[in-house]
């Protein structure tokens, strides 16, 4: 049986048990007005029609609620939707994830060729990115690893000049980061391999009064390119970057 049907049996039921009785249909005892008559049927029905409707049974148009649907998981109740947090997205603080150590303007290297004194000595990456290298002139290594530069100072050495090169490329310091803004000695520091934004601050003194805690501004240049990164304060600094210190206005 329809739940249609069943309201209807339910308001028609009174009105018959009424004529049986002989009852006037507008009696305060009678099949309208009286208990267990069409008034309390009504309401029997109201409620169940106010019911949410199952999933897959039609829904009346003239009856949809206004109120706001919430789904948790596989069920649905009515009332405020509930505030979910998001999860945390931005970049993490762990060194080992921001990938290898790309060289550049800045960095001591020693580089070594065995059976070759005259070519292991110490280079200094310059402004445009390279290092002069005897016998084959200057040798690009703006983001490259250590690794890279080493493959491929030995295949400039053996097309010409040295039989099968064995080289190999250590960094003895690292180029500098810069912190600005409100910390208590700005400038230039040494960079501590997996250092970040709270260590790049200790590192300049700490904080000033003024200082606000809460979000940070990194220039840092990538394969040439200048990029501004809003970090927080775990982020990890790179060599070479420029940490900045917003002023907190409150």
């Amino acid at each position: 049986m329809s739940w249609r049907a069943y309201i209807l049996f339910i308001i028609v039921m009174p009105l018959l048990a009424g004529c049986a009785n002989n009852r006037p249909l507008l009696s305060a005892d009678g099949p309208i007005f009286g208990r267990g008559g069409l008034g309390a049927s009504m309401g029997a029905a109201m409620a169940v029609a106010e019911r949410p409707t199952p999933e897959g049974v039609p829904v009346d148009a003239g009856r949809v609620s206004e109120e706001p649907m919430v789904h948790v998981g596989s069920h649905e109740s009515w009332g405020e939707p509930d505030v979910i947090p998001v999860a945390l997205t931005g970049p993490k603080a762990v060194a080992d994830t921001d990938g290898p150590y790309l060289l550049d303007s800045g960095d001591r290297l020693r580089i070594f060729v065995y059976g070759q004194p005259n070519l292991s000595r110490t280079y200094i990456v310059d402004h445009a990115g390279q290092i002069p290298i005897p016998l084959i002139g200057t040798v690009y290594a703006r983001g490259m690893t250590t690794s890279g530069l080493a493959a491929s100072i030995a295949d400039q050495l053996g097309a010409d000049f040295v039989r099968d090169p064995q080289v190999t490329v250590d960094i003895l310091q690292n180029r500098p980061f810069f912190i600005l803004g409100e910390v208590r000695n700005s400038g230039q520091y040494p960079y501590v391999s997996g250092m970040t934004v709270e260590t790049a601050v200790a590192i300049a003194g700490g904080y000033t009064e003024r200082a606000s805690k809460r979000s940070f501004r990194i220039t840092r240049r990538i394969d040439g390119y200048v990029e501004q990164i809003d970090a927080p304060s775990d982020y990890v600094v790179k060599a070479g970057d420029t940490v900045f210190v917003y002023e907190r206005f409150f």
